[in-house]
């Protein structure tokens, strides 16, 4: 623990909230406890006796919101996963998460761009496209040829975030194969698919996942469910279907937003290498 950097993490939250408050966003607080997370591969919530699971993120319980009609939301809140831990991960961890209504994952830049200029007023912002970054950091296409689920993310990992890293400032990665979509929507663009996300690095640090939401309910369903079987074929925990989650967001229509590591950015902030130190 470092006190100092404890005192600075309290300045930075004040900030970002003030920055929402005064942006007419409404902080809203979800349930931590959860009968249903999202299936995603490779992310385990811890389980409770009761069967329920801490979370991971807030992320459907703010959908269900925005289902409900409310129309900018944010929350900072703790999130969970099991198997965590080291310099950057911790199995408790800090997350801010905000959606807007009507909008799109370059609105939400905007926002990041803004929320980043509240610390380093005169930070530059670089945008790479995955594409690119992979055919000049990797060499190859990952939208060419059968996808390699695993070759995608081991390159990620190992050779992509570090020559991010050498950019410097803040960088968008941005329009992400649709095999690696998750919960964001699919377009189309020069006669290639690729979903509406983007992730953010700060000096080399990954610090938030953006996406234009998907919005259909029998679209989002079908992913859960091949999801769901990828974590069986992996022997992960079988989570239980969110149907009230499900049939909820084709009433949102429209709506992007974004996770936001608040222990990472914290870190950058201070130059402090370890996430413990960060936390009390």
């Amino acid at each position: 623990m470092n006190i100092d950097a404890i005192v600075r993490r309290a300045e930075i939250v004040r900030a970002i909230r003030k920055f929402f408050d005064d942006m007419g966003f409404v902080e809203v607080e979800t349930d931590t406890v959860i009968a249903a997370p999202a299936p995603e591969e490779h992310i385990d919530c811890p389980r409770l006796e009761s069967g329920e699971f801490l979370r991971a993120s807030p992320e459907l319980q703010m959908k269900k919101l925005l289902s409900a009609g409310m129309d900018r939301i944010y929350q900072i809140g703790p999130c969970f996963r099991e198997g965590e831990r080291g310099d950057r991960h911790n199995p408790e961890f800090t997350m801010m998460e905000w959606y807007r209504r009507d909008a799109s994952y370059l609105d939400i830049r905007r926002d990041m761009e803004n929320v980043m200029r509240l610390f380093r007023p005169d930070m530059e912002f670089t945008t790479l496209s995955v594409r690119d970054a992979y055919r000049r950091f990797a060499g190859w296409d990952p939208w060419k040829g059968e996808w390699d689920q695993d070759r995608f993310d081991i390159d990620m990992a190992n050779v992509v975030e570090p020559a991010i890293g050498n950019v410097g400032g803040g960088v968008f990665l941005c329009d992400y194969p649709p095999q690696a979509a998750s919960l964001s929507k699919i377009s189309v663009a020069n006669g290639a698919s690729f979903a509406e996300r983007w992730e953010f690095y700060m000096d080399g640090m990954e610090l938030a996942n953006c996406f234009s939401e998907l919005c259909d309910s029998e679209e989002q369903t079908r992913r859960f469910e091949k999801s769901r079987a990828a974590r069986r074929l992996l022997g992960e925990a079988d989570y239980p279907m969110d149907y009230g989650f499900l049939e909820s967001i084709s009433r949102i229509k429209q709506a992007a937003g974004v996770a936001l590591g608040i222990d990472r950015l914290v870190m950058v902030l201070t130059d402090i290498q370890k996430i413990s130190a960060v936390r009390a």
